[in-house]
């Protein structure tokens, strides 16, 4: 067996992760491609928890561009991360990965309300964990969620899962000569305002001493280099 850098794992994923091409809705295709790489890891013995957006079903801002209340507009993006989270679990458990869904927001019938004693439990006993509808409080992104979970269930680090192979100091989409950075501080990371995470989310972790690593959710190996120690997107810590 691979020896790992890092036990327990907060991922934290978009929702766009989930929808296809468009950009829009929930793929089954791209559930399914997730939940592989979510099996391996915890086969490696990796317990795992996620957080999953919701930009994929709904964007916040656009409401707000129409004039919809902003507690409004952040409440049906929560309810919005819970279908994500659902979509998840039943890619997971259809390849056999034992998955609980739980929710700040509290809806029975479809998941279990948030309790951090019964999630970190869930863990022990090698289930994956999905935490939807956010902190449960508007004016709070998935970030600040995706923090706020790390810290309460002992998570090692924060993996920020996207599409690009870390972090850099422009897009590299638009300048090829964008530079990549290995290894940031947080103040850097916030001095810069560099597109890691939202800045209460990187406040917290610095805070909280726990590392953030940002890296490309569709190489095949990232996560896996990542959890064993191996060179691999970008590391933000102190």
């Amino acid at each position: 067996m691979e020896s790992l850098k890092f036990h327990r794992i907060l991922l934290k994923l978009s929702g766009e992760a989930l929808s296809g091409d468009s950009g829009n809705g929930i793929d089954p295709h791209r559930a399914r491609d997730i939940a592989l790489r979510v099996k391996e890891v915890r086969e490696m013995g990796v317990d795992v928890a996620i957080v999953i957006g919701a930009g994929n079903l709904w964007r916040g801002r656009v409401g707000l561009e129409l004039g919809m209340d902003r507690a409004t507009a952040d409440y049906m993006g929560m309810l919005a991360t819970v279908m994500n989270a659902l979509a998840l679990m039943d890619s997971l458990e259809g390849l056999g990965v034992w998955t609980r869904v739980q929710s700040a927001i509290e809806m029975r019938s479809v998941a279990e309300p948030y309790i951090r004693r019964r999630a970190i439990r869930h863990l022990e006993k090698g289930r994956v964990v999905i935490f939807g509808g956010g902190t449960g409080n508007p004016y709070f992104s998935t970030d600040t969620a995706a923090a706020l979970r790390a810290m309460e269930i002992g998570a090692d680090v924060l993996i920020k899962a996207t599409k690009v192979d870390g972090v850099y100091d422009c897009d590299p989409k638009k300048n090829p000569n964008a530079v990549k950075f290995d290894e940031l501080t947080y103040i850097e990371t916030l001095n810069r305002r560099l597109e890691v995470m939202d800045s209460t989310a990187i406040s917290l972790c610095m805070e909280n001493k726990l590392p953030i690593m940002v890296l490309n959710l569709w190489d095949n190996s990232a996560l896996r280099k990542a959890l064993t120690g191996e060179p691999v997107g970008t590391l933000v810590h102190p």
